[in-house]
């Protein structure tokens, strides 16, 4: 009661925002006759003079006015678009770091270009961040021209560029890209081995284009760059068919839709115990016997796969290759796998060729690497629902921007229908009734099949149509920019229109760029462009008398900003349109999370077949379901960002550190440092403190110091002095690997002794930084049974976590000085290509033996290096853990116990 008073009288917190805005939007308005009086040259010229202002001391937000006003007038220059009042507004809400919410058609691309051109004078750079590359590649080349006119360059940045085309695109006063390519390019540039490899340069400010799909639908899942693990793909075969028999029995597994999970019952568990052995799979043991550890992990991900997962729904089948379908845009997402199996689960499922299982070399969310931006900012059609997470996440406001005309769609109540297949025919039967009017249609689904099924209904009526899905997805732009002509029918899954506007009557440039691209520009051309445009005017009045774009839902989506962006394809800029949604009780939303009484409901009323439900109170219970499931979904995300944020926080140490290594040029220092510890750590774990010389452990301490410094010493006989004690025996043991390095480094040379040390230490960290990602990765799949012990698995996974890093560094300590007190020089065998460091062709060159470095680097130095090092190491003698050098921790123990090292001799004290 007391807040609707107080929104009376003050106003909501967001016509408060709005009011401090348009106070500025006079002041812009004032400057436009000043600018508009200049030549295109003296316009140009004040992209100059404003960033010599900002270089006196002037802040951005005392420039905003001259730039929103240059910019505009240099829009309606080039691209003859004036801004409106409402689109400054929206581009003051983006510079001030917060999300703008614009309807649909309100012109967001055009929006842009105000507080893009505005922070990329400080020419620290400006990220422009779309869903896809189409829109990347379109909204570049389009504004490409506006900031050319005043001087800034532009980048873009797409798959398959090379390095330096990369750096190039970022190194440009504004950068557009996607989502993806921008964190793959963050994890990449994070595995190079010189600063001068990396593309990217420090992250000054971004603008996210349809924010809501970038940072909540698409944060579920996090960047991961992999490498080839052990291939496993016959067990995966072996496993599917067993599997694909044990689905179709009765009582074997228990699935709940709501949360996506499936499990086998008792009965299940035995009857692919004797599946598994009838099949070989498994000769002996019980299902969840430890040496079948593997199997039950590949029956888990197969089960999913047959269970959970289905064709044309959630994943298409193409080339020889599952390719993944976005649930929320319903586009191909090519080149994303799922990870832990599931994806090897998929293709031994549809028989296509099974890809290798991968290992995390690097990965990051997309929460944790936009947050990195200092000023971060965002733009779509439907915020508001997910206020709330975008503050508690981001800390970014969303601001709601009123339209420039105001809304003439009229939208529909819901129908509601027994079954499916009524639901499609009256779905069927109201186009059929519209199409006769010329009256444009679009009809979304949330599925191929259910647009294929639709799409067969219509062709059984003989109703002629355009279909939009993951198949069709090149033809994308095309079919959705002319889905306004008359008498057009589109259905399209849930990427509707996205970053493409349906215009009425048609999009002309479009319609210019596919009709008439063949002809040469000339008299001939503009006659049909002149002619092609009459028509599209005249179509667009015929649309508009007939009640605009009719939008048909033919179901309702898990979140309600899906279903708003469908809607908001229709009315926009004041344009005449229409929605309607049809439901059905098969729906999912309506199964899993609408009323149980809802059947009863229909009975009770004697709902024929074929008749639907309509009332405002439907629409409102329908929206309280979604509103659950988003609640769910955000907790979810929520969830999954404290585990990683765990992980985060390693990530930036590691990465700061190969950073520091990167740019120095001499790390002698550092691996004194490791030395000094690793000498106190091996006297500390092998000399009791305050014990008799009786009660060293001398021998233990000698084939320590042998693996790590490569070193002979008389521990025993040290011992036996009078007045030696545990530091006496540090001090030794340090100063004898000093004098061992230095031996090698005279011989090396300092130049080439410094070169090794920086790529032992970075081959290093990369290796334990790979192998600790794989333990994090186990680590966070069985946490949660910490749970069942009263225990905290968030607080259980950060202690464990953290220790494991401490053990990480310790052991990349350990591999530094094992290698560095084994290299020895062997003769160049072919000069490179082109020498890092500036070493001379024909010189000595060198690289970490492979037991200590993984082949994480592809980059110059590290190729460099890894062509001519030689370690000199013991012969390996499975009954001397002295000579068991570089194990990885999940490596078979060589004592032959069958356990893993880490188990056996390898277990942490």
């Amino acid at each position: 009661m007391f807040g609707s008073i107080a929104r009376a009288l003050f106003g909501s917190a967001n016509d408060r925002s709005l009011k401090a805005y348009q106070r500025r939007v006079p002041q812009i308005n004032a400057l436009e006759p000043r600018y508009a009086a200049m030549d295109d040259a003296e316009l140009a010229a004040q992209t100059p003079a404003l960033r010599a202002r900002l270089a006196a001391g002037e802040s951005l937000d005392e420039l905003l006015p001259d730039a929103f006003a240059v910019v505009r007038e240099a829009s309606r220059r080039v691209m003859g678009m004036r801004h409106f009042d409402v689109q400054l507004i929206g581009g003051m809400v983006l510079n001030s770091g917060r999300i703008a919410e614009m309807r649909t058609g309100e012109g967001k691309t055009l929006v842009a270009t105000l507080p893009v051109y505005l922070n990329a004078l400080t020419g620290k750079g400006v990220h422009v961040v779309t869903v896809n590359d189409y829109l990347a590649r379109r909204d570049a080349e389009e504004m490409g021209h506006l900031y050319g006119f005043l001087g800034l360059s532009t980048g873009i940045i797409v798959p398959n560029l090379s390095d330096d085309e990369r750096r190039r695109a970022y190194a440009a006063d504004v950068t557009y890209g996607t989502n993806n390519e921008l964190g793959f390019d963050y994890l990449r540039d994070n595995m190079k081995y010189r600063l001068e490899d990396m593309v990217q340069r420090p992250f000054n400010y971004a603008i996210v284009d349809e924010v809501d799909s970038i940072l909540i639908d698409e944060a579920r899942t996090p960047l991961i760059i992999s490498g080839p693990a052990e291939d496993s793909s016959d067990l995966y075969r072996s496993v599917d068919a067993v599997v694909a028999r044990l689905v179709r029995e009765e009582g074997v597994y228990d699935k709940d839709e709501k949360f996506r999970t499936v499990t086998l019952t008792e009965p299940g568990s035995e009857r692919v115990e004797e599946l598994l052995v009838e099949a070989g799979v498994m000769p002996d043991g019980g299902l969840y016997d430890l040496t079948n550890v593997a199997v039950v992990h590949h029956v888990q991900q197969s089960l999913r796969a047959h269970t959970l997962f289905t064709r044309d729904v959630d994943y298409i089948v193409r080339d020889d290759k599952v390719i993944i379908i976005d649930e929320f845009t319903g586009r191909m997402m090519d080149g994303r796998r799922y990870s832990e199996g599931l994806h090897q689960a998929l293709e031994a499922k549809e028989h296509v060729t099974i890809q290798q299982e991968n290992q995390t070399l690097a990965s990051i969310t997309f929460q944790n690497y936009f947050r990195m931006y200092p000023k971060l900012s965002g733009m779509t059609g439907t915020a508001m629902t997910e206020a709330d997470e975008f503050h508690e996440i981001y800390k970014l406001d969303v601001v709601e921007i009123p339209t420039n005309l105001p809304v003439a769609r009229k939208d529909g109540d819901d129908e509601v229908y027994m079954t499916a297949g009524e639901k499609f025919n009256a779905v069927a039967d109201l186009i059929a009734e519209v199409q006769p009017t010329g009256q444009p249609i679009l009809v979304g689904t949330t599925s191929i099949e259910k647009s294929e099924a639709l799409s067969n209904l219509l062709n059984a009526r003989g109703i002629r149509h355009s279909v939009l899905n993951a198949r069709f997805h090149e033809q994308e732009a095309g079919i959705v920019s002319q889905a306004g002509a008359p008498g057009a029918i589109t259905i399209a899954t849930n990427m509707a229109g996205r970053g493409t506007d349906i215009k009425l009557g048609g999009n002309a440039e479009m319609r210019v760029r596919q009709e008439l691209g063949h002809l040469p520009e000339g008299p001939e051309r503009e006659a049909a462009e002149a002619a092609m445009r009459a028509q599209i005017a005249q179509w667009q009045g015929e649309v508009k008398e007939k009640g605009g774009l009719f939008v048909i839902g033919t179901e309702r989506h898990e979140s309600r900003r899906i279903d708003n962006q469908l809607r908001g394809r229709s009315g926009r800029q004041g344009d005449p349109g229409a929605s309607r949604f049809f439901l059905s009780l098969e729906d999912d939303l309506m199964r899993i999370f609408g009323s149980d009484r809802m059947a009863g409901m229909f009975q009770k009323l004697g709902i024929k077949p074929g008749e639907a439900i309509v009332h405002s109170w439907l629409n409102s219970g329908i929206e309280r379901a979604q509103r659950k499931v988003e609640a769910r979904n955000f907790d979810t995300r929520k969830n999954l960002l404290k585990y990683d944020d765990v992980m985060n926080d390693q990530r930036r140490e590691v990465y700061a550190q190969r950073r520091e290594f990167m740019a120095a040029d001499d790390l002698s220092e550092t691996v004194a440092e490791i030395r000094h510890e690793q000498a106190a750590k091996l006297v500390t774990a092998r000399i009791p403190e305050r014990a008799f010389a009786e009660q060293w452990e001398s021998a233990a301490l000698a084939e320590d110091v042998r693996r790590v410094f490569n070193l002979d010493l008389p521990i025993a006989a040290w011992a036996a002095e009078d007045g030696v004690d545990a530091e006496t025996v540090r001090e030794r043991i340090d100063e004898a690997a000093a004098q061992n390095l230095a031996a090698k480094a005279a011989n090396l040379g300092p130049q080439m002794m410094r070169f090794i040390e920086k790529q032992v230490l970075m081959t290093s960290l990369d290796g334990v930084w790979k192998e600790h990602l794989l333990l994090l990765d186990q680590l966070r799949q069985g946490i949660g049974l910490r749970a069942y012990g009263q225990k905290d698995p968030l607080n259980e996974y950060k202690s464990e976590a953290y220790s494991l890093f401490t053990h990480m560094l310790g052991e990349m300590h350990e591999r530094v000085m094992a290698m560095l007190s084994r290299v020895e020089i062997s003769p160049a065998v072919e000069p490179p290509a082109a020498a890092p460091l500036g070493f001379a062709a024909g010189e000595v060159e060198v690289v970490p033996a492979p037991a200590f470095v993984d082949a994480v680097a592809s980059e110059a130095g590290a190729a460099y290096a890894q062509a001519h090092l030689a370690v000199a190491e013991p012969a390996f003698d499975a009954n001397d853990p002295a000579t068991w050098t570089a194990l990885s921790r999940n490596a078979a123990c060589p004592c032959g116990s069958g356990q893993k090292y880490k188990h056996c001799h390898g277990r942490l004290a």
